[in-house]
């Protein structure tokens, strides 16, 4: 029950990067949540298996700061890789 509470947990973190960063019209609205669960999940599992309870503190902390760290990445990588993509799109739509 505790893993579902830890990925909801991290898609609301992907959801909030989302919107919070800038250029959220470069990336599709799932891409962060997604990321973010993931890794909560993955991390989740890694901690349990390393011996951290799941009624202990550092698990949550750990698995929650771990994916809000992931969806901003990826919220920054999509973003500027999708314009730079874009820029050279144009750039070679304009050449002709």
């Amino acid at each position: 029950m505790e893993l579902l509470f830890v990925v909801l947990g991290g898609a609301l973190l992907g959801f909030v990067a989302h919107f919070a960063l800038p250029a959220a019209d470069t990336r599709g609205v799932l891409l962060a949540p997604a990321a973010a669960a993931s890794v909560a999940a993955v991390a989740w599992q890694v901690l349990l298996l390393a011996g951290l309870t799941a009624d202990g503190g550092w698990i949550w902390v750990v698995s929650l700061v771990l994916s809000g760290v992931v969806a901003i990445v990826v919220c920054r990588v999509a973003a500027t890789a999708r314009r730079r993509r874009d820029g050279d799109l144009l750039a070679r739509l304009l050449r002709g």
